[in-house]
């Protein structure tokens, strides 16, 4: 697969909403390339089964694409995590060299710095690595979000507590920290949220799930 196909197939995962089409232009402002050339590729890649291209909406990806992309945001925050934690870069030139590591490293080598690193659950940016054990699951592609924004039954993620030393510590006795599976059970009247932690039932307020990022 080349590296123009790779990039395209990742930007669509990256900006698409749920199940939404990602409008051509956007995605053409986001690879620098005119409307007409994304709108070509978006046509190949239909053809090869990788996404799925309706005329005046946009683009999404097919659970193939979708499975491709995994891979290639599976390499590229491997590299970032090993680039700032091993070799001292910062962020945002690790971020960098990362996007060219990612074309050019095969599976196997992918594997053996996941293992190196002891298999991150997110890169120095705090986003979600995917692996191949979740790879048919949409969301480990997605940017975190906060708990409080979750729905009635929404299932997620832990990978981030952004708050003080001291409410840390609370949701940490409740069982809520990087890796705790939370899934949303009920919303109250004043906003508060009935959980489900890893099997165990929490009401947390608004405020305070405001502070954890989940996938």
């Amino acid at each position: 697969m080349s590296e123009s196909v790779e990039m395209y197939l990742l930007r669509i995962a990256l900006l698409q909403n749920e199940d939404q089409p990602v409008p051509i232009p956007a995605l053409a402002h986001e690879l620098a390339i005119s409307p007409v050339s994304a709108n070509e590729m978006g046509r190949k890649l239909t053809d090869k089964g990788l996404v799925r291209y309706e005329p005046y909406k946009g683009v999404t990806l097919t659970l193939e694409g979708e499975a491709q992309a995994r891979q290639i945001l599976h390499r590229r925050r491997l590299w970032e995590v090993f680039l700032v934690e091993k070799l001292g870069l910062e962020a945002d030139e690790a971020e960098d060299m990362a996007c060219r590591f990612e074309h050019v490293t095969p599976e196997r080598l992918a594997g053996q710095l996941a293992a190196y690193l002891d298999y991150p659950s997110v890169s120095p940016q705090n986003e979600p690595i995917p692996y191949q054990s979740d790879i048919s699951t949409p969301q480990s592609l997605r940017s975190p979000r906060s708990l409080a924004l979750l729905s009635v039954g929404e299932a997620s993620q832990v990978v981030e507590v952004a708050a003080d030393e001291t409410t840390t510590a609370f949701l940490k006795r409740q069982g809520i920290e990087t890796g705790s599976s939370v899934t949303v059970l009920a919303i109250t009247g004043d906003g508060s949220l009935l959980l489900d932690v890893s099997g165990q039932r929490l009401s947390l307020a608004q405020a305070i799930a405001g502070d954890v990022k989940v996938i």
